[in-house]
């Protein structure tokens, strides 16, 4: 049964946490897909993942290519995971039904800690997944690092 990490990004960037999300699972063996609800947003993090790659290369490609299947790390919209992936991270207010999360490793929501409207709706997922049996954590980077804030079983 999956679980469901939740971020309130206050210190962090959204494309660094999108990095260090995808790393760790690649690390793990695991794929991941990025779901995003604006297309521009989502070739705005492609360009970044391309264009500031830090220390390490992290592969990549935008949903809707002949290679979908084969992106290590792919961004995209609702809809099926078309590369296999574990992992799931939910950017921007997209959304994955409980039993989805259900049958993946994790599901990582990352919401901007800043935006009341992005804390409401990562509350409102919180609270369908915990009520659906999910196991659930909260992070917080508000303090300089990350901590744990709260974890349902």
């Amino acid at each position: 049964m999956g679980e469901a990490r939740f971020y309130r990004l206050v210190r962090t960037a959204l494309d660094r946490m999108v990095r260090a999300v995808a790393l760790r699972a690649a690390a793990e063996g695991m794929r991941t897909c990025v779901r995003g609800t604006d297309a521009a947003r989502l070739a705005w993090l492609d360009d970044r993942l391309w264009t500031d790659p830090e220390d390490e290369f992290l592969p990549h490609g935008l949903a809707g290519g002949p290679r979908d299947a084969d992106q290590p790390l792919l961004l995209g919209g609702e809809g099926a995971i078309a590369n296999g992936a574990a992992t799931l991270v939910l950017i921007d207010g997209a959304l994955a039904p409980p039993e989805e999360v259900a049958a993946l490793a994790r599901v990582c929501v990352l919401f901007d800690g800043h935006n009341p409207d992005s804390v409401a709706s990562a509350r409102g997922l919180w609270r369908r997944y915990t009520e659906a049996g999910l196991a659930a954590e909260f992070w917080d980077d508000a303090g300089g690092t990350w901590s744990l804030v709260a974890r349902r079983p």
